[in-house]
């Protein structure tokens, strides 16, 4: 299977010329899955409510995930792609998973970072795990990778493969996820934005860094800190599968849930 990643400078507000990029990138390599940055399609740095609500869409009616699919149909791909979603009266900094025939999966981010915790109302989603040719596939955002039982839920779940489209801008992320999939023994794939938003009362700057992990932690390629590129990378999502250390250790049938502490 060929997973890969997008990474490039998100436009604020350009929604159209931002997914235009991004069908440019994938266009030029094959993959069976691409992952896109967070909010690729609107930029990060929203400076007020009424904005949110100008450039959120439904899922999967608007004009965003419609485009992905057409994407996903002519690549004969899949794609998951992190954009702002507007359900009701309510705005959620999401992502959604599609393939050639339409909308497979969409997932709300549960931990918002920063000032999205004044646009964006907390994910009310459950984590899923969703079949992408050979691989099962689950999804979270960006800062969601800070909270271990992200990983973990989508570890219990079967996932084989974390899609994490992202905009991050502390430094720790790319060193961690090694460590996310280690202790879950699992394949992710980090796509991660570069450039910088100067809105409002402060610069943002993307760290790039965009990766694919392997489930021994191993990084299989990674972006550099400011260039835009798109990669792919061949995996075998089987390889995830195995929880097994050694003869008597499996990562997940040692849990010991009665121990844990419960919130």
């Amino acid at each position: 299977m060929r997973v890969g990643f997008v990474q490039f400078d998100c436009r604020f507000g350009e929604i159209e010329n931002n997914a235009y990029r991004a069908a440019h990138f994938i266009s030029h390599q094959r993959a069976d899955l691409w992952v896109l940055p967070e909010l690729f399609n609107t930029g990060y740095q929203f400076v007020s409510k009424r904005e949110v609500a100008a450039l959120a869409e439904p899922v999967p009616n608007g004009p965003t995930t419609q485009r992905l699919i057409r994407m996903a149909k002519e690549n004969k791909t899949h794609l998951v792609a992190g954009l702002a979603e507007r359900s009701g009266k309510s705005f959620y900094n999401s992502s959604v998973l599609v393939g050639p025939k339409g909308l497979i999966g969409l997932y709300r981010k549960i931990h918002l970072f920063y000032e999205e915790t004044r646009w964006f109302t907390p994910g009310n989603l459950r984590f899923q795990v969703h079949p992408v040719g050979k691989a099962r596939v689950g999804m979270m955002v960006c800062f969601d990778w800070f909270f271990p039982e992200a990983a973990r839920s989508l570890a219990l779940l079967g996932a084989d493969l974390i899609a994490h489209p992202s905009n991050l801008v502390l430094p720790y992320c790319p060193d961690a996820m090694p460590t996310r999939c280690l202790e879950n023994r699992l394949f992710a794939v980090t796509a991660n934005r570069v450039g910088s938003e100067s809105r409002g009362t402060e610069t943002l700057t993307y760290i790039g860094m965009s990766e694919v992990v392997d489930p021994k932690g191993k990084i299989l390629y990674r972006a550099s800190d400011k260039n835009e590129e798109a990669h792919v990378v061949e995996i075998d999502p089987k390889l995830a599968r195995n929880k097994s250390l050694n003869r008597y250790n499996d990562l997940i049938k040692d849990r010991r849930n009665r121990f844990y502490v419960k919130s």
